[in-house]
């Protein structure tokens, strides 16, 4: 039998924010009108987490009065594929660096040769 562990939304929420700070700070002052949110469940089934926006590397002279980008990182579904809370931290963290990366406009093809 596999075991869920339960992480309550507060403390998911906490791991994601400790997430974000491991982003560098050269990285983190560049990411521009963008919200990072955490989700209980994913619009679609084997989502982790989810990049909605504008890629920075896509904007031009036009990018003005647009609304944030958006970052959603699903709780229920990180939960459910892990065992361990410290699992959860690692999936966490992995989820968070992916979405940011599509923030600067890297796709999943090139995220995978980097080995993430």
């Amino acid at each position: 039998m596999t075991v869920v562990i339960e992480i309550s939304r507060e403390k998911f929420e906490e791991l994601v924010a400790e997430a974000l700070d491991t982003i560098p700070p050269e990285l983190t002052k560049v990411m521009d009108n963008v919200v990072l949110v955490v989700v209980d469940d994913p619009p679609e089934p084997d989502l982790l987490g989810l990049y909605t926006g504008i890629p920075l590397t896509d904007r031009g002279d036009w990018y003005a009065g647009v609304l944030p980008d958006r970052i959603e990182i699903y709780r229920n579904p990180i939960c459910s594929i892990c065992e361990t809370e410290d699992q959860v931290v690692e999936e966490v963290q992995i989820t968070v660096v992916h979405e940011i990366a599509h923030h600067f406009g890297i796709d999943d093809d090139r995220l995978h040769e980097l080995g993430w």
